[in-house]
């Protein structure tokens, strides 16, 4: 069965909420730098540069935090959060200039999962039962 076919109880959940459009916005762009750092980083597996599971794994974290928000889960709201604060504390030891971009983000980020139109649209796709 497919993830998003007619008759699946998951695509039936994510279409039935509204969803505002700032947290589809920060689904996709973690869908999409999720799914393009992995494919990107994935070379670096190869010869087992070092770090690069676990450059991954923080791919992987952006792709399923994107994934799920779409689908309304809560929780998801929260990996996408630590994803975007660790991105900051790894800017710390590049130029500033890349910090401050990346505390931006991680504001903006932080301000739309977290404000009340998403918690309510999080809170009433969690309510009903997959």
């Amino acid at each position: 069965m497919l993830i998003f076919g007619a008759g699946n109880p998951l695509a039936r959940l994510a279409m039935d909420k509204k969803r505002p459009l700032t947290v589809t916005i920060v689904a996709a762009v973690y869908l999409l730098v999720g799914a393009a750092g992995f494919i990107f980083h994935f070379r670096e597996l190869v010869p087992l540069q070092r770090d690069a599971a676990f450059v991954e794994l923080t791919e992987l974290l952006a792709l399923v935090a994107g994934l799920f928000m779409f689908l309304g889960q809560n929780w998801a709201r929260w990996p996408a959060v630590a994803w975007v604060a660790f991105q900051v504390a790894i800017s710390a030891f590049h130029p500033v200039r890349e910090l401050l971009v990346h505390a931006a983000f991680f504001v903006v980020i932080s301000w739309i999962l977290l404000r009340p139109p998403a918690g309510r649209y999080f809170r009433q796709a969690g309510a009903e039962p997959v």
